[in-house]
Parts: structure tokens; C-alpha cells; sequence
């Protein structure tokens, strides 16, 4: 045993130093009938695991995301876009693109938030209500924000560009594309053999019925899916390498 005084070594079965007076310990150990120590050490608790204050709305244990800010805009502004075009208060013609824009080019963005009929609306705002939240919860707002006005606005744009008289309105680009984004790092594990835990059944499904709107709803595009593809394809890989570099 050495002094932690003036360094001298010293017995482990005195109270004090003999050189130097400084006392080693309380009291003198416990020996047994051997003259070994017989004092059992105390063995250290594991620390046990603690979790700070929950906050308001959280799981005990898992801590609570932030609120996806960016896809609940979009959908509040989508369920605004069908409710006046249902009533008087807004014309079709003055939000959705029923001719070449022209002048009013602001229509290609209004138009991504109007919907003809509830059953377009619906597939399409609950595509990106589901998609828009797991993207946000992953890589962000602006992710978001890029895929819609990429999907969205872009396939309205590219729908008034392709056709004379176009009829655009709605975002089933903007559907298409948060759900491709969403789905292309599991297609892309899927395909390396390894275990995903995304359901892409369920996802391709919701695809399905999104990407089949035209057939049903006035407004609906079939360029506008091709380009939400498009887009969700591209953002998803710019997405992927920026996760990566984390």
C-alpha cells in the first residue's frame, strides 16, 4: 500500500503511516483465521438508466419528433383550395389552369391546391400527409417543400405545357413524388437482399390509386405523375447521399 502523503510503502493492515503520521484509513481491516483480509469489497450499482422530463405529448421512452410544420401547411392549404372551390367564392377559372396560363402565371401554383371532386382530393392529400411526415421526420421541411413544388407545381406547369387546352389542378405529382422519395431507400435495400421495415405493399397500393386519378378525376394528369416520379426519384437520390454523409 503506498502513502498518498510522502509515497512510502506501508502495510495494507495499518490505520497510519509510520513515516509520516498521515492516516490511511478508519478503521483496521477484518483478517480471518489465514491473516488474509477478509472485508468484502462493496460492488458498484450499475447506474441505472434515467430519462429527462417527458414533454408535452410524448411516449415515455421514446422521445417526441418535431411537428411536421411544413406538410400540415400543405395540407390545411390543399383542404382550403377544395373547400372555396366548392363554394361561390372562388371561380374555377380563377385558380386552376384551364387554358395556357399566360400572364397569370401564379395559377400553376394555385391550381396544385385545388381539387375537382373530394375523391381526388382525399387520395392525394392523404399521400402526402403520410409521405410529407415521414420525409420531414427524416431529412426536413425544405425536403418537403422541394418535393411539392417540384411534383406539385412542376407537374401543373409541365400538364399546362404539354396540352392546348390543359386541365391541371390537384397534386398528384406532388403525391407521387414524396412517396417515391420516401420508398427509394427501401426499394434500393430491397434489392441489395437486406431487411426493410417499410411497408411497401401498403405504399404501393397508395401509388396505385394516386397515379390512376386521370382516369377518374377531371384535373387530373397523367404528365403530372410522370413528372412527380421524376422528381421523387431524383430528390430521393440527392437525399440518400446526403444522409450518407451525416
Amino acid at each position: 500500500m503506498i502513502c498518498k502523503s510522502c509515497g512510502s510503502e506501508v502495510s495494507p493492515y495499518i490505520t497510519e503511516c509510520p513515516y509520516c503520521g498521515n492516516r490511511l484509513r478508519k478503521r483496521a481491516p477484518k483478517l480471518d483465521r489465514d491473516g488474509r483480509v477478509a472485508e468484502k469489497r462493496r460492488r458498484r450499482r450499475p447506474p441505472v438508466p434515467s430519462l429527462p422530463r417527458l414533454r408535452q405529448g410524448e411516449i415515455p421512452g421514446i422521445r417526441a419528433d418535431s411537428r411536421p410544420y411544413a406538410t400540415i401547411l400543405l395540407i390545411a392549404a390543399g383542404m382550403v383550395g377544395c373547400l372555396l372551390w366548392r363554394s361561390t367564392a372562388v371561380l374555377e377559372r380563377q385558380v386552376a389552369i384551364l387554358a395556357k396560363p399566360g400572364p397569370d402565371w401564379w395559377r400553376v401554383l394555385t391550381a396544385s391546391f385545388t381539387y375537382s371532386n373530394t375523391g381526388y382530393a382525399f387520395a392525394c392529400l392523404g399521400a402526402i400527409a403520410l409521405y410529407g411526415w415521414l420525409l420531414e421526420r427524416r431529412h426536413g421541411r425544405l425536403a418537403v417543400v422541394a418535393l411539392y413544388l417540384l411534383g406539385g407545381v412542376g407537374g401543373v406547369a409541365a400538364t399546362a405545357i404539354a396540352y392546348r387546352s390543359p386541365v391541371a389542378m390537384g397534386a398528384g405529382g406532388a403525391a407521387l413524388a414524396m412517396l417515391v422519395a420516401w420508398a427509394l431507400p427501401d426499394l434500393l435495400a430491397l434489392r441489395e437482399g437486406e431487411e426493410i421495415e417499410g411497408d411497401l405493399i401498403g405504399t404501393a397500393v397508395i401509388a396505385g390509386v394516386v397515379a390512376l386519378m386521370p382516369l377518374v378525376a377531371a384535373g387530373a394528369s397523367w404528365v403530372a405523375d410522370v413528372v412527380g416520379v421524376l422528381a421523387g426519384a431524383i430528390v430521393g437520390v440527392a437525399l440518400m447521399r446526403v444522409a450518407a454523409r451525416r
